[in-house]
């Protein structure tokens, strides 16, 4: 399976639209899916949406229990990459990405600094 680059700057504002769920390897065992280190697999829910164009929701997979990241929350996505898959008459693409993080609003600390009467 050949992995793409994608190229998150030019997909406008990412947010979450479904928070951090562990991802499930086996529905009769319920067995959590684990990568080639041992960390278990999250999917995120992440609206995209260009500019002039349809939002849509796409699932992506990372290692690691995404820290901070909140349904509605303004995220960052770090490492992307899609995969075209095909299993029998069903086919798709799966996103996967080595971080997802909450995009931090301006520290409040820092507004009132350097404005003394």
């Amino acid at each position: 399976m050949q992995s793409i680059p994608v190229d998150t700057s030019r997909l406008g504002v990412l947010r979450c639209a479904v928070g951090p769920e562990p991802k499930i390897a086996n529905f009769e065992t319920k067995e959590v899916k684990k990568d080639r280190d041992g960390n278990t697999v999250y999917t995120v829910g992440v609206t995209v949406r260009q500019e002039g164009r349809r939002a849509s929701v796409i699932e992506i997979a990372v290692p690691g229990e995404p820290k901070g990241v909140v349904e509605g929350a303004e995220v960052r996505v770090t490492g992307m990459e899609a995969f075209a898959w095909a299993m029998g008459d069903r086919h798709g693409i799966s996103f996967r990405a080595s971080a997802v993080t909450p995009v931090l609003a301006a520290s409040a600390g820092s507004a009132g600094k350097g404005g003394g009467a």
